[in-house]
């Protein structure tokens, strides 16, 4: 199966269940990217280790009981942080597996809007 649409290839090509990138695993129901850019993984990967060292630094700053301002102000730093990784996977989404599952159609391209709109909901909250 491709990584990607090429003048060769077509969005059925890349079709899974309910996402143009969904292949499912043969033992449990987890749904696996296709399409993903390996730059943009390794630029992920290297945010959430960030992420997760800035989160430990958190727990060190509560247990070492720093001024609750300060705190605060690490807090949000953190949460743009997983802001910033939630929309490279967001683009990455619609780049691959929304643009396939809606150029597929055959009934692919309704539950992805529903999908979508679900994803914008949650990551505006």
């Amino acid at each position: 199966m491709p990584d990607t649409l090429t003048p060769e290839s077509s969005a059925e090509d890349l079709s899974g269940p309910g996402c143009g990138c969904g292949v499912q695993d043969s033992h449990e129901d987890e749904r696996h990217a296709i399409g993903v850019d390996p730059a943009i993984k390794d630029r992920n990967l290297k945010r959430l280790r960030r992420i997760e060292g800035q989160v430990r630094g958190l727990q060190k700053m509560v247990d070492d009981d720093r001024y609750c301002a300060d705190i605060m102000t690490q807090i949000s730093s953190v949460h743009e942080a997983l802001r910033a990784v939630g929309r490279e996977l967001m683009r990455n989404h619609l780049k691959h597996c929304a643009t396939s599952a809606i150029r597929a159609g055959n009934g692919q391209a309704e539950p992805m809007y529903d999908e979508l709109i679900e994803m914008m909901y949650k990551l505006s909250r």
